[in-house]
């Protein structure tokens, strides 16, 4: 169907050519695609009768935060089942999803299984999914303060990279005599990565939260810069031409056709720099920062409080997940063009 699309220069969208793709399929293909619509929630359901009706090794009880948990999370899936009756998109949205999903359900049975219900995994450095979740409710307050810190070092740090790295990109990409001078600087620093200057940022700085915010932003600004500079370079020309035939004055070539021009390349500058970032953040916690959540893990860990330090290194995955998850719907945002027909 997409070589009869191409063949015949059709210019329809993505949905278009998927809902004409549907036509050829046969009633056993639309039946199976439909069953695996369903297998999220029925896994779930698989692992939270595992969790209350398998014994448990030495009576451990099973959670009642973390069976609310996946009930919640059961009535989700099952109100997007039923939703997908009533929208092609919630559909193959869902349907794309449901490997992911069901690999998920079936690591936390195993794992649950390994620990609460045969003890092969013990106490204290494997707690079993439920005991982290109930001591993240535990200690919420100085989880959720822990988490304001690390976003304020994390975007402190990301929003001065960036910004620094836009303008050095954009500057170098455009004029000669800024590449000349901003070439060498990525090269020298780009093969470095920014923790190794850690221990010398840590002594000159006035504050370890500033330090800190330098390293991060210094490992974002690599990325950024050359991304930007790709970017501009890589513009073609007859979009200048074409600036230049309608009277466009050089600076309104730079803002109105260069920029917008490499804002794909600029986007994947942000995206490596925000997991840079996130890297960073979790070391420079470690290392010196008096407060988030590396530093909680890292505290943790000293006292021996397994059960808690997993939780920290979950809640810092979920947060990475919402910040990359935000960026990339800036990112659609902002490229929306792209999504034209084909």
């Amino acid at each position: 169907m997409a070589e009869i699309a191409g063949t015949l220069n059709v210019n329809i969208s993505q949905k278009e050519l998927t809902l004409l793709e549907q036509r050829d399929l046969t009633g056993r293909d639309r039946l199976v695609r439909r069953i695996v619509v369903f297998l999220p929630a029925v896994f779930v359901l698989i692992h939270i009768l595992e969790h209350l009706y398998v014994p448990s090794f030495k009576n451990y009880k099973p959670s009642v935060s973390y069976l609310i948990l996946m009930a919640i999370l059961l009535g989700a899936l099952i109100v997007w089942d039923i939703f997908t009756f009533f929208s092609y998109e919630a559909f193959e949205k869902l349907r794309f999803k449901s490997a992911l999903y069901v690999a998920i359900a079936i690591i936390l049975t195993i794992y649950d299984l390994a620990t609460i219900k045969f003890g092969v995994l013990e106490l204290p450095y494997f707690p079993w999914i439920g005991k982290v979740f109930d001591a993240m409710i535990s200690d919420r307050s100085k989880l959720w303060e822990c988490v304001y810190h690390s976003f304020k070092l994390l975007f402190t740090g990301y929003f001065c990279g960036v910004g620094i790295g836009l303008l050095c990109g954009i500057l170098a990409g455009w004029s000669k005599t800024v590449h000349y001078w901003i070439q060498p600087i990525t090269r020298v620093l780009g093969a470095i990565p920014s923790t190794t200057y850690m221990p010398i940022v840590m002594m000159l700085a006035s504050s370890l939260f500033g330090g800190a915010a330098f390293i991060i932003g210094l490992g974002v600004w690599f990325p950024v810069t050359v991304s930007a500079m790709n970017g501009v370079q890589n513009v073609q020309k007859h979009y200048y031409e074409a600036a230049e035939t309608l009277g466009t004055k050089r600076l309104g070539i730079l803002s109105r056709v260069v920029i917008p021009a490499s804002m794909p390349t600029i986007f994947t500058g942000l995206t490596q720099g925000m997991s840079i970032a996130c890297l960073t953040l979790v070391v420079a916690e470690m290392m010196g920062v008096e407060a988030g959540l590396g530093w909680y893990i890292n505290w943790q860990k000293g006292w021996g409080d397994f059960t808690k330090m997993y939780g920290a290194i979950i809640l810092i995955c979920l947060t990475f997940i919402l910040v990359n998850t935000i960026l990339g719907l800036i990112r659609k945002r902002v490229l929306r063009w792209q999504d034209g027909g084909i």
